[in-house]
């Protein structure tokens, strides 16, 4: 396309490509459908991009013309290497979805074949996913999830491959694609939040790694919304199984979702607590170890912050032989955020739990040092002050150490 110059009409106002299912809004204006229902649908907007004006409908009219003139020209530029775009699909409709849940209903088998093609209709528009969830989709599918999840372990634990298992994992894969807005997930914790979290805690422990990792973005979603009162009486499994999620590396994705799970729900109640007791100091610190991802390592220091609040994370933290090794070695080298993280780590060690052996071992594995370096570069300023902080608080066995270099000592804090 490099070498023919597109009709300007031919692309869309908001991207600048070819349009490939031209749609025009209320105010006259037509983009590209994928386009505009981004715009609309994703990004919330209510305006119409161009001319700024306040759309009163979302509806948005199919622009056959101009798509069989944009179609025609691609035919006529073929040689230059140009493709006919294809004949969008016939939009989903209220009509069609109900009688897909209607014969999803009537049998298992059927029940697969409606779960496909929803997965289908899901991939294909911003446009269709909202569609979808307006009719009720959503519950349909929680309600599949919840099946029997009381016996769903004896389910999973069967050799073979049951219909329950494979209609499970078709709703999670859609629930996942379709990015639940934040009112529909309010009102899964509302209706039958218990069972809900229950029926996702077993796939968890049972189901296979993809279906493992769309459930802990799933949770993550659910838990950002969700009240404190659910927060709080978060069950230990579902800890154990999120710190597994990270322990099987299933996936950046699935491994972000966790990390960014554990921060969201470390603060309330015991959960530090649970998290602590469900393995994650040791999970946290051989990822922190093999992750040069500047945000993974920032979300691994931001739970170690949390977890080293509490007294059995610091036990925790110092009993791995690395825990204080690498979490100095990120200072300086991540982000200002991460060096935030990794110090605030420091002093939570240096204030409760400064034992003369973990003194010592700050000083032997370049942790004393890093604070002193901390001191001379032009770093985050509470940063510096907490750095200063922890220096001071053990300066009478640190001060003249020859562990030190001469020319760090030099940043080392007065009394």
């Amino acid at each position: 396309m490099d070498q023919i110059d597109v009709p300007c009409h031919f692309l869309c106002p908001i991207s600048l490509q070819l349009m490939r299912d031209p749609v025009t809004v209320s105010t006259g204006i037509t983009y590209d459908r994928e386009d505009i229902e981004k715009w609309l649908f994703s990004l919330k907007n209510k305006t119409c991009p161009v001319t700024k004006q306040e759309l009163l409908t979302k509806d948005l009219t199919p622009n056959h013309n101009l798509r069989r003139l944009i179609q025609a020209w691609c035919t006529l530029n073929a040689s230059f290497g140009i493709e006919r775009i294809p004949t969008p699909k016939p939009l989903i409709d209220r009509a069609q979805i109900a009688k897909l849940l209607s014969d999803a209903k009537k049998s298992p088998n059927l029940q697969l074949k409606s779960l496909r093609r929803l997965r289908s209709i899901t991939l294909e528009s911003e446009r269709n996913r909202s569609c979808l969830e307006e009719a009720g989709v959503v519950d349909f599918l929680v309600s599949i999830l919840k099946t029997d999840s009381s016996t769903s372990a004896e389910i999973f634990s069967d050799d073979n491959e049951s219909e329950f298992t494979r209609a499970s994992d078709e709703a999670l894969n859609i629930l996942y694609h379709l990015k639940i807005s934040q009112r529909q997930l309010k009102n899964l914790i509302i209706n039958d939040g218990d069972r809900f979290l229950e029926s996702l805690l077993q796939i968890l422990k049972h189901s296979s790694y993809q279906s493992r990792a769309y459930a802990t973005v799933l949770l993550k979603s659910v838990f950002e919304v969700a009240d404190p009162m659910h927060l709080m009486s978060i069950r230990p499994e579902m800890f154990v199984e999120i710190v597994r999620v990270l322990d099987d590396q299933i996936s950046q994705q699935a491994s972000k979702a966790a990390l960014k799970l554990l921060v969201e729900i470390c603060p309330w109640g015991r959960n530090r607590i649970k998290a602590v007791e469900g393995g994650a100091v040791s999970v946290l610190i051989e990822l922190l170890l093999d992750t040069s991802d500047k945000r993974a390592c920032e979300l691994i220091l931001a739970v170690l912050e949390l977890l080293c609040g509490c007294a059995d994370g610091r036990a925790e933290f110092l009993k791995h032989g690395a825990g204080l090794a690498i979490v100095s070695k990120k200072i300086l080298r991540v982000s200002h955020v991460a060096s935030d993280k990794a110090v605030r780590i420091l002093c939570s060690i240096c204030r409760f739990s400064a034992t003369s052996g973990v003194l010592q071992e700050m000083l032997q594995v370049g942790v004393v040092a890093k604070l002193c370096l901390v001191m001379q570069v032009n770093s985050n300023l509470k940063t510096k002050e907490r750095a200063r902080e922890i220096l001071k608080l053990h300066a009478k066995i640190w001060r003249n150490s020859l562990c030190i270099p001469a020319n760090l000592m030099s940043s080392y804090p007065s009394s």
